[in-house]
């Protein structure tokens, strides 16, 4: 990957542009989240999906029951033995999600100006002039002139299937709404957004707690998604129920920014959380549209800075029913790459999307190519500037195998961890080569039993730009003598060359931990 590394404000033959990419063994350094669903959940599809880039599987709630997504997280597991790649489980909570409860099913049409009565009372049977929600508390949260989206689960903005109200008049528990434009709405599942209003609902409301204290531990997800996150309150009230759990202390959360609530405490949110999700469907309806690339380039930054993943949403929505994404959406994803994400999540377009596994590999190989022109070089001198000095002694260690592996041109970098923290470090630097995140295990006891640590610190990588995790025998401790870190070295360079990303006269920069020393190694490969 280093060795056709560009400039975009280098001068580049524009006859290159046209020459085909090599392939190689990792799509992208870029990670892609696929939401499996109706049209992803089969052995057959997610094997595709696997092969084709997606190294975390999102379990949307918001729809179906526990036992579907037990039913679909089976598929997985089988499809990553027969695959032989690696995947990370997300739970994506519900949260104080507002939703019209449409129990026939019928298609709903309303006509522009016409009026529509938003009520709580959920016996009522939904059409064009009343629709029943899930929330007593709307009439009391909005007022004359506020604005609702009305919009299929997912929506991708394209479908006809969309509706923007305006609040008329506020009666008792009930909302009367203007219809702004024609719409017909279909289906079982149809989420309302209110612009810029507070909904006064729990975060994590009972049944998101039920669904992570069985589903959730029974699977031991590497994520939560942290839905409709607004205040840094909510990443500690979540905090305090994994750990109750025991099971999921240490699985990590990332706080999902979708509303002008949560832009607004973005910075404590940051600090609480692992990582961050930005919801641009959502955020786009709260957001002025000339603002929304604002705060995906602010929003970005600071994570970047901060060393935590930054997931970005609703990428190309338009494959959800075409083979090619738009000439938008192609430059949008490139720009979401060259603006400092970590990985890409798909939603619609894997979850009921005609083309789940094309849309992950059209997305890998438009990463794999923005991550050519990426700056590391800038990119690089302003990490270090905004860490400052003195640095701490892993960051510094970290800054310099990077330093090392791009002044080398090394074809790629092998880290030593057990945390996994000291791989996370080196990746907030953004090197141009592959990280091979070694992971120790470590040997833990509750007491009752002993227990090797590991697989998470492994899977947690896989969100993370440019990290690929590889577990070690536990039989070789991360910090023990040399001759025993020598065989786990040996074991990753072998790794290394079967992915084809190390030959012959190779480069490679080794991280690990000697006695109480941190080593920066650069070894040469021989025939």
């Amino acid at each position: 990957m280093h060795s056709s590394h560009l400039l975009l404000e280098e001068p580049i033959r524009m006859t290159s542009i046209l020459e085909p990419s090599k392939s190689s063994f990792f799509p992208a350094l870029t990670k892609i989240v696929g939401t499996l669903g109706p049209k992803s959940r089969s052995v057959e599809v997610i094997s595709g999906c696997l092969k084709a880039g997606m190294s975390v599987a999102r379990f949307d709630f918001s729809w179906c029951d526990a036992d579907y997504h037990q039913e679909t997280l089976e598929n997985l597991k089988t499809a990553v033995k027969s695959t032989k790649k690696l995947c990370a489980v997300m739970l994506d909570t519900v949260g104080p999600e507002l939703q019209v409860i449409n129990k026939t099913e019928k298609a709903i049409s309303l006509k522009a100006d016409g009026l529509v009565t938003l009520t709580p009372s959920q016996d009522q049977e939904a059409s064009s002039e009343v629709l029943p929600i899930n929330f007593d508390g709307l009439a009391k949260s909005v007022k004359k002139g506020d604005t609702i989206f009305v919009g299929q689960y997912l929506f991708t903005g394209s479908e006809t299937t969309s509706v923007w109200l305006e609040v008329d008049e506020v009666k008792g528990d009930d909302v009367i709404c203007v219809s702004r434009n024609a719409a017909t709405l279909g289906g079982p599942l149809f989420t309302l957004h209110v612009s810029q209003v507070h909904i006064d609902m729990p975060t994590l409301t009972e049944n998101d707690k039920k669904v992570i204290s069985t589903w959730g531990v029974e699977n031991k997800i590497d994520f939560l998604s942290l839905s409709y996150c607004r205040h840094a309150e909510d990443v500690r009230h979540a905090r305090e129920l994994l750990n109750s759990l025991g099971a999921l202390s240490q699985t990590q959360i990332f706080a999902k920014i979708e509303n002008e609530e949560g832009l607004n405490h973005f910075d404590e949110i940051l600090q609480e959380a692992d990582g961050i999700i930005l919801s641009r469907g959502n955020l786009g309806i709260d957001l002025p549209p000339e603002k929304v690339f604002l705060f995906q380039k602010a929003a970005l930054y600071k994570c970047n800075m901060a060393g935590k993943p930054a997931v970005l949403t609703r990428v190309v929505d338009s494959m959800t029913d075409n083979l090619r994404p738009t000439r938008a959406e192609a430059t949008d994803v490139a720009n979401a790459v060259l603006d400092g994400s970590d990985a890409i999540l798909l939603g619609a377009e894997t979850l009921r999307g005609l083309y789940p596994v094309e849309t992950i590999s059209t997305v890998g190989r438009i990463c794999a190519e923005a991550e050519k022109v990426f700056n590391q070089d800038l990119f690089f001198k302003k990490t270090v500037k905004y860490v400052g000095e003195p640095m701490s002694h892993l960051e510094s260690i970290a800054s310099s195998a990077v330093r090392a592996a791009i002044k080398v041109k090394a074809s790629v970098i092998i880290c030593f961890t057990s945390s996994g923290r000291a791989a996370r470090l080196i990746a907030k630097y953004r090197p141009t080569m592959p990280v091979l995140s070694v992971v120790i295990p470590r040997l833990a006891t509750n007491q009752l039993k002993w227990s090797f640590s590991g697989a998470f610190e492994a899977r947690q990588s896989l969100i993370v730009r440019g990290l690929f995790p590889m577990l070690a025998d536990p039989r070789h401790p991360a910090e023990s003598t040399n001759a025993t870190n020598e065989s786990v070295l040996k074991v990753a360079l072998d790794h290394g060359k079967q992915a084809g990303v190390i030959k012959s006269h190779d480069r490679v920069v080794v991280c690990q931990k000697v006695g109480d020393a941190a080593v920066v190694k650069i070894i040469e490969l021989e025939d």
